[in-house]
């Protein structure tokens, strides 16, 4: 629903809370050199240093401080699914969770955003297509995740076009949810752009994959948007990571393998 009364104030407030958080505590991370999370070089990697792969969280502390900072209205699954994810990323990040784990996890997350927000407008058959839709979005963020700047940069691009269509709807609570992401992800570019001196890691790429397609999916519920807008919106992540997949599956490769296939 359209939020008429919003302060227009906060629409610009809220993004600078959210990059001054996001840029300091990236900055306590990268200080903090974070050993017991770095990203070793491997056949899929582009940089030849080990890389701490936790800046995915100092971006995420900012936009949820940000959130309740400002009291901003999100569905329950969404918060939880923000939450869950965080949690078994930041295991995988540390330990290496099993990837059925992994998938186990944002399956019950997906479906849970799915089946309550949907299924009573849409039914199962869409409920199970959106279900498998953000699961693949949150993974296909994390193998984009790839380049310094890039997740990053998909981030700012990508949820800034989100708060600036829901701005042009009037839904001002929805453009600041999505605003306050792009600035900490702006807020992480500056310690991301090459050399990078921290990565996202799975802490930050799948949770960004998953909001990218439960806020583009909220967006065309609410009727701020066509439902094409997302896809077009991140076609530059998904048009890559689903023709690459597709190319590897038809070679008979061992998909969840580390390559260096992708088109970027």
């Amino acid at each position: 629903t359209m939020v008429l009364d919003f302060p227009l104030s906060t629409i610009v407030a809220a993004p600078l809370l959210s990059f001054a958080i996001s840029f300091f505590s990236i900055l306590w991370l990268i200080k903090r050199k974070a050993d017991w999370v770095l990203d070793l070089p491997n056949l899929r990697s582009l940089h030849s240093v080990p890389v701490p792969r936790i800046g995915g969280l100092g971006l995420l502390f900012g936009v949820i401080i940000t959130w309740l900072f400002f009291s901003v209205i999100m569905p329950t699954p969404v918060w939880i699914g923000i939450g869950l994810l965080l949690s078994i990323s930041l295991i995988d990040d540390i330990w290496h969770a099993p990837i059925w784990c992994r998938l186990l996890v944002q399956g019950m997350v997906a479906a849970g955003f799915s089946t309550a927000l949907l299924l009573n407008i849409y039914g199962w058959m869409t409920v199970v297509c959106i279900t498998v839709a953000i699961v693949w979005m949150s993974n296909l963020y994390n193998f984009m995740d790839g380049s310094d700047g890039l997740a990053g940069g998909m981030t700012v691009i990508g949820f800034g076009y989100y708060g600036l269509f829901a701005y042009l709807a009037g839904d001002y609570d929805f453009a600041v949810i999505n605003f306050s992401i792009a600035a900490a992800a702006m807020a992480f570019l500056f310690h991301n752009f090459y050399p990078a001196r921290i990565f996202l890691g799975d802490v930050g790429a799948i949770p960004l994959g998953f909001l990218a397609a439960v806020l583009g999916i909220l967006g065309w519920v609410n009727n701020l948007w066509s439902i094409w807008l997302p896809l077009l919106v991140f076609s530059p992540f998904i048009v890559d990571s689903t023709v690459t997949l597709i190319k590897r599956l038809l070679r008979g490769e061992k998909i969840w393998q580390a390559h260096r296939e992708h088109y970027y």
